[in-house]
């Protein structure tokens, strides 16, 4: 009997030892990161929704029409006349109403009411957006290694932006009839910063890992170093563009190539000391816009013959994409200027400058990380 149970011990054993053992499947590190990537190209898509219609709603003098900053009561909007009632007499206190928009009734105020409301709500919207998604990546683990820090960088950007469009508005609550331009330009500007992250980890989060790693290999140096540089012309041409919107500078001069007539009309200069006719002075202020316009231009006509020399198929089209688009924004840019900058025109141009800034960083992004084997070097 017991050397049949020692036989029966040593058999049964022996099929546990021959059991394949149970691993748990390994994370599918790919389908991560294909989820971020969408992810990513999704708040992108909010993002530029938000700035056509943030364009909008200061193209129709609506951005002052709710005057406090209540980020979780202000979600709800007025639902009574005695609601509406108390917004509009708080909105009447105002030096936008009281200089300007003193015959205006209760009808017309909801109509900029509204613009403002959905403005702030598509903000919070965006927030949640991000916020909720990233702490679900985080605390399942899915973010791929050495990504945390670039996905907080946006989300953060994105709070801090609510923070700015608060600071905005509050400057043309007391002693203005609108927002200063020097906080509208900030504003503008901090959501294109915000877009061209997004993008740029949507991309680099679409491909494998291996395949980033191979595709890194074949960096170019010169062309990411170039596109930068007009990408950063860019970006300081939408600043510009925003003190043009944030003085109504482009309803001033509506004639072209000339300003009134002249190269530079003589008022460009006569605000003291100089350097805040660059900033303040509604003249000179276009006149840095089109000039700008023009630099970046000639700078794009030059990136688009150097990508010539690269031997990379993908990265040429790409910098041909961009000197389309540039082409097209800068004729369009004209046209609103001969037009008067009417809203259908200024909203256009500012959505061609969300599509110039979107070529120019897939155009970066095709250098810095080619999708296939270069010929020469640029």
């Amino acid at each position: 009997m017991a050397e049949k149970k020692k036989r029966a011990l040593f058999e049964d054993a022996t099929a546990q030892k021959d059991e394949p053992a149970i691993v748990s499947a390994p994370r599918d590190t790919n389908r991560d990161r294909h989820r971020i990537a969408m992810w990513q190209f999704v708040i992108a898509a909010l993002v530029v929704l938000m700035i056509v219609v943030g364009g909008l709603t200061r193209l129709t003098d609506s951005g002052l029409s709710i005057t406090e900053w209540n980020l979780v009561t202000g979600v709800m909007p007025p639902l009574s006349a005695e609601g509406w009632a108390s917004e509009f007499a708080k909105y009447q206190k105002i030096p936008e109403f009281t200089e300007m928009n003193y015959d205006m009734g209760l009808a017309e105020f909801k109509v900029i009411y509204w613009w403002e409301w959905g403005h702030r709500f598509l903000g919070r919207i965006i927030g949640l957006a991000y916020l909720i998604p990233f702490a679900i990546f985080f605390f399942r683990k899915q973010i791929p290694a050495g990504w945390t820090g670039r996905l907080l960088l946006p989300g953060v950007l994105i709070l801090v932006q609510g923070v700015i469009g608060w600071w905005m508005v509050s400057s043309g609550l007391t002693e203005r009839v609108d927002v200063a331009p020097y906080r509208l330009a900030v504003h503008l500007g901090v959501a294109f910063v915000i877009f061209a992250l997004l993008v740029c980890n949507g991309l680099r989060l679409s491909r494998p890992d291996h395949a980033s790693l191979a595709a890194r290999r074949q960096r170019m140096p010169g062309m990411v170093s170039a596109i930068s540089m007009i990408g950063g012309l860019t970006f300081l041409q939408i600043l510009a563009g925003a003190l043009v919107a944030g003085h109504d500078a482009g309803r001033g001069y509506t004639d072209w190539p000339l300003m009134n007539g002249a190269i530079i009309p003589p008022e460009a200069t006569e605000i003291t000391p100089f350097w805040r006719n660059i900033f303040e002075n509604p003249a000179l202020v276009q006149f840095d816009h089109r000039i700008i316009g023009y630099i970046l231009f000639a700078g794009i006509i030059w990136l688009w013959f150097r990508s010539r020399k690269s031997g990379h198929a993908a990265l040429k089209t790409w910098t041909t994409w961009v000197l389309v688009v540039a082409t097209g924004q800068m004729l369009w840019g004209i046209l609103t200027v001969l037009n008067g900058a009417p809203l259908f025109y200024a909203i256009i141009h500012q959505l061609g400058a969300v599509v110039l800034t979107f070529v120019l960083v897939r155009a970066r992004y095709e250098a810095a990380y080619p999708a296939e084997q270069k010929i020469a070097r640029a």
